[in-house]
């Protein structure tokens, strides 16, 4: 039983990009490694911005260095 956890930052992500991950997910898992969707798990985590980090920095921080390049 294949267990994919997804961990986006909470911006808006809607109900059917949700659905296209899941579906993606899955799929990417069968046709990869042959695993059987109807057993593949997929759960999608929120997590705040402010409790995301990237390269020493909050990933808005992050952001905006790489916009100011």
């Amino acid at each position: 039983m294949p267990y994919i956890n997804i961990k986006v930052t909470r911006e808006g992500v809607t109900r059917e990009q949700k659905v296209a991950l899941i579906n993606g997910a899955t799929k990417l898992l069968s046709d990869v490694l042959a695993k059987n969707p109807t057993t593949t798990f997929v759960v999608i985590d929120e997590v705040e911005m402010e409790d995301w980090g990237i390269g020493g920095l909050p990933v808005e921080e992050y952001r905006k260095v790489l916009s100011d390049k």
